[in-house]
């Protein structure tokens, strides 16, 4: 079966995606944040001043991610991929839409996978599931750190994200409430011809001309997708 043609899904995923995955989300109760305070283990500072203790949080995250599978959300999407020209933009720094198969995914706030210099930004390496410890240094004599992006820090991808959903001819929202900027300004950039669908247990907020499916991620992307390969 060949691409349909004039066709380009553009898909917005959250943190609710994985977290049926088992991975703890930030925000929601119980999360890692009612664990751990921003302030000490996802900001800049908190690396300068502590960098042992931030290492360890994602090398904790690090090893969660490697007990999880992707889940019927990942499964779907990946399998659209087959018959849609279909893009990913995640808010995720997990590799669980890549493992279940999606080639084509932006990841807007980095990825546990990868390790950075702190010299130089530039300089990114895949470390798969492993360790970063104290005294892993860059090709520069430089402390590697996670590439992810901390609070207070640019998102390098925003603007590659904005190019992306421009070309939008569909697109879906699913395990993000976008209340978090500049992740949250996306939206702005669909067309208004575009139809536009969220998916989420609860009713959305701050999100205009949108049909929402009143479902989990694993429920609701199945039967999303189902809906397009019978249009």
């Amino acid at each position: 079966m060949g691409i349909v043609k004039d066709e380009h899904i553009v898909v917005l995923s959250g943190a609710g995606v994985s977290a049926e995955s088992g991975l703890s989300t930030f925000r929601d109760s119980g999360g890692l944040w009612d664990k751990n305070r921003i302030e000490d283990v996802a900001t800049p500072e908190a690396f300068d001043r502590d960098p042992a203790r931030v290492l360890d949080f994602y090398n904790r995250r690090r090893q969660q991610l490697r007990q999880a599978q992707p889940n019927l959300a990942h499964q779907a999407l990946a399998e659209l991929e087959r018959t849609h020209s279909l893009t990913i933009i995640t808010q995720n720094v997990d590799d669980l839409h890549e493992r279940a198969g999606s080639s084509r995914v932006v990841h807007l706030h980095g990825e546990l996978t990868r390790a950075r210099s702190t010299a130089r930004e530039s300089l990114v390496y895949d470390i798969g599931y492993r360790n970063i410890e104290l005294g892993d240094h860059c090709e520069l004599g430089s402390q590697l750190r996670p590439h992810v992006v901390w609070f207070g820090e640019a998102v390098p991808m925003i603007e590659v994200a904005a190019q992306v959903i421009q070309t939008a001819t569909r697109v879906l929202i699913v395990g993000t409430s976008l209340q978090v900027y500049p992740a949250a300004g996306l939206v702005d950039y669909v067309a208004d011809r575009v139809p536009v669908t969220v998916i989420d247990p609860a009713e959305p907020e701050g999100i205009r001309r949108a049909r929402v499916i009143r479902a989990r991620a694993c429920e609701g992307v199945p039967a999303w997708t189902g809906e397009l390969r019978n249009l």
